[in-house]
């Protein structure tokens, strides 16, 4: 079990890292790799973090890749460890984790923030990030993730990718890509208490409120064809719901729907 001391949130209004196991590689094919290889050859503290400045093959959900600027954004990778402990629970962690992103980024008013499902993070209509959680599961319930951040930062170009933007060109000016870090970190902790702590509605509640297009008429594409549905919101296994022209509600896996926008 971790502890977390709150008084490195904030100190008279100054922000304050807290102590944390950081590793900083040069480049490397994958931060979620490297992770899990040092947590399969050694015992590693939890929320340790490997963080990369050119990451040559990352990836996302389903195998979807990553691309990034060397040095523009941030990429990284947190273990967690003795959180998890039912495979049902697991998408608690995604929920938790886009949550953090989220309130560790509207500090810096970033406009029309919102999490796209599963744990997309987006600007507007632009993702300006996205989450790899990969679970190992142990001999006796416990799980042990490893979670992997892409967040663009200070990219200010993105051709071929239409639906790509970063921090300073939705706000117009660069950022501390190890300040933005050190806040994501601290959030996910935070996080991690509130889920040792029976504290998951009230995650579930902010994943909700934050939930990009919740309640509006939208255009799907499942299977090759399109519909209109309205999204109603994620159940607790991580199936985005949507009620469709029949007033009936349908249930759709990662990668089984898309949302056109």
């Amino acid at each position: 079990m971790f502890t977390f001391d709150p008084k490195f949130i904030l100190k008279k209004g100054k922000y304050t890292y807290f102590k944390m196991n950081i590793i900083k590689l040069n480049a490397t094919n994958s931060t979620n790799d490297y992770l899990k290889q040092l947590v399969a050859s050694q015992d590693i503290e939890n929320f340790t973090v490997v963080t990369v400045q050119n990451q040559t093959a990352g990836r996302g959900q389903m195998g979807a890749q990553w691309s990034v600027e060397s040095g523009k954004n941030l990429t990284f990778s947190v273990l967690v460890k003795n959180l998890l402990f039912e495979a049902n629970a697991v998408f608690n962690l995604n929920v938790g984790v886009a949550v953090s992103i989220a309130q560790a980024l509207e500090v810096y008013n970033i406009p029309q923030l919102s999490v796209k499902w599963p744990n997309d993070i987006l600007a507007g209509s632009k993702k300006i990030g996205g989450v790899l959680i990969e679970n190992s599961f142990k001999s006796g319930g416990a799980i042990s993730s490893v979670i992997g951040i892409g967040l663009n930062v200070n990219q200010q170009n993105f051709d071929g990718l239409a639906r790509a933007s970063s921090l300073a060109l939705v706000t117009g000016h660069d950022f501390d890509k190890e300040e933005i870090m050190h806040r994501i970190i601290q959030q996910i902790k935070l996080t991690a208490v509130k889920l040792l702590n029976n504290g998951e509605d009230a995650l579930w509640q902010a994943y909700h409120d934050r939930l990009f297009k919740k309640g509006v008429p939208m255009t799907f594409e499942s299977n090759g064809k399109r519909f209109v549905g309205i999204i109603q919101g994620v159940n607790r296994n991580g199936m985005l719901e949507v009620a469709l022209e029949d007033t009936s509600i349908a249930q759709y896996a990662i990668k089984e729907v898309q949302l056109l926008y």
